[in-house]
Protein backbone atom coordinates (compact mmCIF):
# COMPACT_ATOMS: atom_id res chain seq x y z
CA UNK A 1 0.00 0.00 0.00
CA UNK A 2 1.39 3.46 -0.89
CA UNK A 3 2.27 5.77 1.98
CA UNK A 4 0.16 8.59 0.51
CA UNK A 5 -2.74 9.14 -1.84
CA UNK A 6 -4.66 12.06 -3.37
CA UNK A 7 -8.43 12.31 -3.31
CA UNK A 8 -11.00 14.83 -4.51
CA UNK A 9 -13.75 15.60 -2.08
CA UNK A 10 -15.59 17.89 0.30
CA UNK A 11 -15.26 18.36 4.04
CA UNK A 12 -18.56 17.42 5.69
CA UNK A 13 -17.58 18.18 9.26
CA UNK A 14 -14.61 19.21 11.37
CA UNK A 15 -14.20 18.30 15.04
CA UNK A 16 -11.51 19.69 17.38
CA UNK A 17 -9.04 17.08 18.65
CA UNK A 18 -6.48 17.81 21.35
CA UNK A 19 -5.08 21.32 21.54
CA UNK A 20 -4.44 22.12 17.89
CA UNK A 21 -5.72 19.29 15.63
CA UNK A 22 -8.97 18.56 13.84
CA UNK A 23 -10.70 15.37 12.76
CA UNK A 24 -12.28 15.84 9.33
CA UNK A 25 -14.99 13.79 7.68
CA UNK A 26 -14.42 14.05 3.92
CA UNK A 27 -16.72 12.76 1.19
CA UNK A 28 -14.47 11.68 -1.67
CA UNK A 29 -14.87 10.44 -5.23
CA UNK A 30 -12.29 7.72 -4.81
CA UNK A 31 -12.91 6.23 -1.36
CA UNK A 32 -16.39 7.29 -0.35
CA UNK A 33 -16.58 8.82 3.11
CA UNK A 34 -13.34 8.89 5.08
CA UNK A 35 -12.01 10.37 8.31
CA UNK A 36 -8.70 12.21 8.31
CA UNK A 37 -6.73 14.13 10.90
CA UNK A 38 -5.53 17.63 10.10
CA UNK A 39 -2.66 18.10 12.51
CA UNK A 40 -2.11 21.64 13.71
CA UNK A 41 -5.13 22.89 11.73
CA UNK A 42 -6.30 25.03 14.65
CA UNK A 43 -3.08 27.04 14.81
CA UNK A 44 -3.52 30.56 13.36
CA UNK A 45 -0.65 30.13 10.90
CA UNK A 46 -1.43 26.56 9.86
CA UNK A 47 -1.39 25.72 6.15
CA UNK A 48 -4.37 23.45 6.81
CA UNK A 49 -6.48 26.12 8.49
CA UNK A 50 -8.53 27.03 5.40
CA UNK A 51 -9.06 23.48 4.15
CA UNK A 52 -10.33 22.11 7.45
CA UNK A 53 -13.78 23.73 7.45
CA UNK A 54 -17.12 22.32 6.22
CA UNK A 55 -17.90 22.97 2.50
CA UNK A 56 -14.19 23.01 1.53
CA UNK A 57 -13.99 21.22 -1.83
CA UNK A 58 -10.80 20.28 -3.64
CA UNK A 59 -7.88 17.86 -3.74
CA UNK A 60 -6.50 16.45 -0.50
CA UNK A 61 -3.10 14.78 -0.25
CA UNK A 62 -3.35 12.17 2.49
CA UNK A 63 -0.81 10.15 4.43
CA UNK A 64 -2.04 6.60 4.96
CA UNK A 65 -1.42 5.44 8.50
CA UNK A 66 -2.13 2.06 10.03
CA UNK A 67 -5.65 2.95 11.11
CA UNK A 68 -6.31 6.47 9.83
CA UNK A 69 -5.53 9.14 7.26
CA UNK A 70 -3.72 12.42 7.86
CA UNK A 71 -4.02 15.48 5.64
CA UNK A 72 -0.63 16.57 4.32
CA UNK A 73 -1.65 19.30 1.87
CA UNK A 74 -4.81 20.48 0.15
CA UNK A 75 -5.71 22.55 -2.89
CA UNK A 76 -9.21 23.93 -2.36
CA UNK A 77 -11.11 25.01 -5.47
CA UNK A 78 -14.32 26.15 -3.75
CA UNK A 79 -14.96 27.23 -0.17
CA UNK A 80 -18.56 28.36 -0.82
CA UNK A 81 -17.77 31.63 0.98
CA UNK A 82 -21.29 32.97 0.30
CA UNK A 83 -22.68 30.52 2.86
CA UNK A 84 -20.42 31.85 5.58
CA UNK A 85 -22.06 35.28 5.36
CA UNK A 86 -25.65 34.02 5.02
CA UNK A 87 -26.86 32.41 8.25
CA UNK A 88 -29.92 30.76 6.74
CA UNK A 89 -27.91 29.42 3.82
CA UNK A 90 -25.26 28.22 6.27
CA UNK A 91 -27.86 26.29 8.28
CA UNK A 92 -29.19 24.58 5.16
CA UNK A 93 -25.66 23.81 3.98
CA UNK A 94 -24.74 22.20 7.30
CA UNK A 95 -27.92 20.12 7.15
CA UNK A 96 -27.08 18.87 3.67
CA UNK A 97 -23.58 17.93 4.82
CA UNK A 98 -24.97 16.12 7.86
CA UNK A 99 -27.44 14.27 5.62
CA UNK A 100 -24.65 13.23 3.24
CA UNK A 101 -22.53 12.12 6.20
CA UNK A 102 -25.36 9.88 7.39
CA UNK A 103 -26.05 8.35 3.96
CA UNK A 104 -22.50 7.89 2.64
CA UNK A 105 -20.38 4.88 3.55
CA UNK A 106 -16.64 4.24 3.68
CA UNK A 107 -15.05 2.46 0.71
CA UNK A 108 -18.27 2.83 -1.26
CA UNK A 109 -18.94 4.53 -4.60
CA UNK A 110 -20.40 7.85 -3.47
CA UNK A 111 -19.71 9.91 -6.60
CA UNK A 112 -23.41 10.63 -7.04
CA UNK A 113 -23.80 11.79 -3.46
CA UNK A 114 -20.77 14.07 -3.77
CA UNK A 115 -22.05 15.54 -7.03
CA UNK A 116 -25.51 16.12 -5.57
CA UNK A 117 -24.07 17.80 -2.48
CA UNK A 118 -21.85 20.06 -4.57
CA UNK A 119 -24.67 21.11 -6.92
CA UNK A 120 -27.00 21.66 -3.97
CA UNK A 121 -24.56 24.02 -2.25
CA UNK A 122 -24.20 25.88 -5.55
CA UNK A 123 -27.97 26.25 -5.69
CA UNK A 124 -27.93 27.73 -2.17
CA UNK A 125 -25.38 30.35 -3.17
CA UNK A 126 -27.23 31.34 -6.37
CA UNK A 127 -30.54 31.93 -4.51
CA UNK A 128 -32.61 31.57 -7.68
CA UNK A 129 -34.72 28.87 -6.00
CA UNK A 130 -36.28 29.05 -2.53
CA UNK A 131 -34.39 27.11 0.12
CA UNK A 132 -37.33 24.80 1.10
CA UNK A 133 -37.56 23.61 -2.52
CA UNK A 134 -33.80 23.00 -2.63
CA UNK A 135 -34.16 20.94 0.54
CA UNK A 136 -37.05 18.88 -0.89
CA UNK A 137 -35.15 18.18 -4.12
CA UNK A 138 -32.00 17.21 -2.20
CA UNK A 139 -33.79 14.83 0.18
CA UNK A 140 -35.79 13.03 -2.51
CA UNK A 141 -32.84 12.71 -4.87
CA UNK A 142 -30.68 11.41 -2.05
CA UNK A 143 -33.22 8.64 -1.46
CA UNK A 144 -33.06 7.85 -5.18
CA UNK A 145 -29.26 7.68 -5.17
CA UNK A 146 -29.43 5.36 -2.17
CA UNK A 147 -31.88 3.04 -3.94
CA UNK A 148 -34.74 3.91 -1.58
CA UNK A 149 -36.88 6.29 -3.65
CA UNK A 150 -40.67 5.99 -3.46
CA UNK A 151 -42.45 4.50 -6.46
CA UNK A 152 -44.08 7.49 -8.17
CA UNK A 153 -44.42 6.21 -11.75
CA UNK A 154 -47.32 3.82 -11.15
CA UNK A 155 -49.60 2.59 -8.39
CA UNK A 156 -47.69 0.46 -5.90
CA UNK A 157 -50.65 -1.87 -5.46
CA UNK A 158 -52.02 -2.56 -8.94
CA UNK A 159 -49.30 -0.99 -11.14
CA UNK A 160 -52.00 0.85 -13.03
CA UNK A 161 -53.99 2.41 -14.53
CA UNK A 162 -51.80 5.48 -14.06
CA UNK A 163 -49.03 4.35 -16.36
CA UNK A 164 -48.22 5.33 -19.93
CA UNK A 165 -45.48 3.90 -22.10
CA UNK A 166 -43.12 6.63 -20.94
CA UNK A 167 -43.93 5.92 -17.29
CA UNK A 168 -45.80 9.19 -16.67
CA UNK A 169 -48.99 8.94 -14.64
CA UNK A 170 -52.20 10.05 -16.36
CA UNK A 171 -55.03 9.99 -13.81
CA UNK A 172 -55.89 13.25 -12.05
CA UNK A 173 -56.43 11.65 -8.66
CA UNK A 174 -53.46 10.43 -6.67
CA UNK A 175 -52.57 9.59 -3.12
CA UNK A 176 -49.06 9.35 -1.74
CA UNK A 177 -48.65 6.56 0.79
CA UNK A 178 -45.32 6.53 2.66
CA UNK A 179 -46.16 3.23 4.33
CA UNK A 180 -46.94 1.60 0.96
CA UNK A 181 -43.81 3.08 -0.58
CA UNK A 182 -45.31 5.34 -3.22
CA UNK A 183 -48.48 6.45 -4.96
CA UNK A 184 -51.91 4.86 -4.89
CA UNK A 185 -54.48 5.19 -7.66
CA UNK A 186 -58.11 6.11 -7.04
CA UNK A 187 -59.11 2.45 -6.83
CA UNK A 188 -56.32 1.48 -4.41
CA UNK A 189 -56.53 4.40 -1.99
CA UNK A 190 -58.52 2.15 0.33
CA UNK A 191 -55.26 0.43 1.29
CA UNK A 192 -54.12 3.49 3.23
CA UNK A 193 -56.70 5.85 4.66
CA UNK A 194 -53.90 8.21 5.72
CA UNK A 195 -52.43 8.52 2.23
CA UNK A 196 -51.82 12.14 1.19
CA UNK A 197 -53.89 13.56 -1.69
CA UNK A 198 -51.56 15.23 -4.19
CA UNK A 199 -51.92 17.30 -7.32
CA UNK A 200 -50.80 16.11 -10.75
CA UNK A 201 -48.07 18.76 -10.72
CA UNK A 202 -46.71 17.46 -7.42
CA UNK A 203 -46.51 13.93 -8.79
CA UNK A 204 -44.78 15.15 -11.94
CA UNK A 205 -42.28 17.09 -9.81
CA UNK A 206 -41.38 13.95 -7.86
CA UNK A 207 -41.00 11.99 -11.10
CA UNK A 208 -38.72 14.70 -12.48
CA UNK A 209 -36.50 14.81 -9.38
CA UNK A 210 -36.06 11.04 -9.26
CA UNK A 211 -35.43 10.50 -12.97
CA UNK A 212 -33.39 13.51 -14.12
CA UNK A 213 -29.63 14.01 -14.02
CA UNK A 214 -28.27 15.89 -11.02
CA UNK A 215 -27.15 18.82 -13.19
CA UNK A 216 -30.80 19.47 -14.19
CA UNK A 217 -32.35 19.37 -10.73
CA UNK A 218 -32.17 23.01 -9.69
CA UNK A 219 -33.57 24.52 -12.87
CA UNK A 220 -37.27 24.87 -11.99
CA UNK A 221 -39.67 26.41 -9.52
CA UNK A 222 -43.07 25.26 -8.31
CA UNK A 223 -46.25 26.80 -6.93
CA UNK A 224 -46.83 27.26 -3.22
CA UNK A 225 -49.35 24.40 -3.29
CA UNK A 226 -46.95 21.98 -4.97
CA UNK A 227 -44.11 22.87 -2.60
CA UNK A 228 -46.38 22.32 0.39
CA UNK A 229 -47.51 18.91 -0.86
CA UNK A 230 -43.99 17.90 -1.91
CA UNK A 231 -42.57 18.87 1.48
CA UNK A 232 -45.28 16.96 3.33
CA UNK A 233 -44.80 13.81 1.23
CA UNK A 234 -41.03 13.75 1.69
CA UNK A 235 -41.24 14.54 5.41
CA UNK A 236 -43.64 11.65 6.01
CA UNK A 237 -41.59 9.34 3.81
CA UNK A 238 -38.45 10.13 5.81
CA UNK A 239 -40.28 9.33 9.04
CA UNK A 240 -41.10 5.86 7.69
CA UNK A 241 -37.72 4.97 6.21
CA UNK A 242 -35.08 6.99 8.05
CA UNK A 243 -34.76 6.44 11.78
CA UNK A 244 -32.48 9.38 12.47
CA UNK A 245 -32.74 12.87 13.93
CA UNK A 246 -30.55 15.50 12.29
CA UNK A 247 -29.23 18.06 14.79
CA UNK A 248 -28.89 20.77 12.15
CA UNK A 249 -32.63 20.67 11.42
CA UNK A 250 -33.27 22.50 14.67
CA UNK A 251 -31.68 25.62 13.19
CA UNK A 252 -33.68 25.34 9.96
CA UNK A 253 -36.93 24.98 11.87
CA UNK A 254 -36.29 28.38 13.44
CA UNK A 255 -36.82 29.93 9.97
CA UNK A 256 -40.13 28.15 9.29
Amino acid sequence: MPASTTVTGMVLSATPVGDFDKRLVILTREKGKISAFAKGARRPNSALLACSEPFSFGEFSLYIGRSSYSVQTAEISNYFPELRTDFEGLCYGLYFCEFADYIAKENNDEKGVLKLLYQTLRALTKKTIEFPLIRAVFELKMFALNGEAPQVFYCVKCEGPNRQENGTATSKHYRFSPESGGILCESCKIYDKNAIPIDTSTLYTMQYIISKDIEKLYTFRVSVKVLKELTRCIKNYMKCYMDHEFKSLEMIHSFT
